[in-house]
């Protein structure tokens, strides 16, 4: 005859966190409690630094995930994305209304990764005309090569700024021959609200590329004051800074 034991130990059932009720099974009885916590939810200056930059991270694939994103070497797209944002610098976005998603243009914006050698690309000027001025010779680029060109420009929504990108296909003629280097000549390179990589494709590999621009909005958003500013609307670090965000 078989016989029934007793569970001795605990067996979580569900919890309600808002209304603060757990249910768990103890000794083969349902017990229900009540538990509320008054204490401050940690927020380090280290720990408000990293929210915010997965903040930022997020709300930059929200926009350029709809683009023709290459990065390969992670097992999604994303991972690999926010793994190389992870590098930028950090700006502090206060919690106010929308402001919660707003992203900023900045050099080094990662729009692709993979396996090809990297092109150096400057922002200056071919033949008297604003320029992007590349290190791609006439070796690195035959006739299976696509160039792929991407755009990020900076706008203001709702008083709110956010980071728009789009992405098109560069065909060789549009690119002029500068000293041995390919560059491509347009008076928008002279827009300091917008920035540009060029990403070399062959097959399903590609280079590993990040945005140049001009833009420099983004530097109010990482002063002390904004991290003061920031922080407050989070309701404040449960430390003092010790340092200076410029060593970040």
């Amino acid at each position: 005859m078989s016989k029934k034991g007793i569970s001795k130990g605990l067996v979580m059932l569900g919890s309600l966190r808002k209304a603060g009720v757990t249910t768990y099974m103890k000794q083969g009885r349902v017990v229900t409690r009540v538990a509320s916590s008054n204490e401050r939810r940690s927020n380090t200056l280290p720990q408000f630094i990293q929210r915010q930059k997965m903040r930022h991270t997020i709300a930059l694939w929200r926009t350029l995930k709809y683009c023709k994103t290459m990065f390969t070497e992670r097992q999604t797209a994303y991972q690999n994305f926010a793994s190389l944002a992870n590098r930028l610098p950090v700006v502090f976005v206060p919690d106010i209304g929308l402001m919660s998603g707003a992203s900023l243009l900045m050099p080094g914006i990662p729009v692709s990764d993979g396996k090809l050698p990297a092109i150096r690309e400057q922002l200056g000027e071919a033949d008297g005309m604003p320029a992007l001025l590349t290190d791609l010779s006439g070796a690195g680029w035959d006739c299976q090569s696509r160039l792929l060109l991407y755009t990020a420009e900076q706008n203001i929504e709702f008083e709110m700024p956010r980071v728009r990108f789009s992405v098109r296909d560069v065909s060789w003629d549009e690119m002029t021959f500068v000293d041995g280097r390919y560059v491509l000549k347009d008076n928008v390179f002279a827009d300091d609200m917008k920035g540009w990589a060029l990403v070399l494709v062959k097959g399903e590999r590609c280079s590993p590329q990040t945005i140049v621009t001009r833009c420099t909005l983004y530097e109010q958003y990482t002063t002390e004051e904004a991290l003061e500013k920031a922080a407050d609307s989070y309701g404040g670090l449960t430390d003092a800074p010790l340092f200076s965000t410029r060593e970040f």
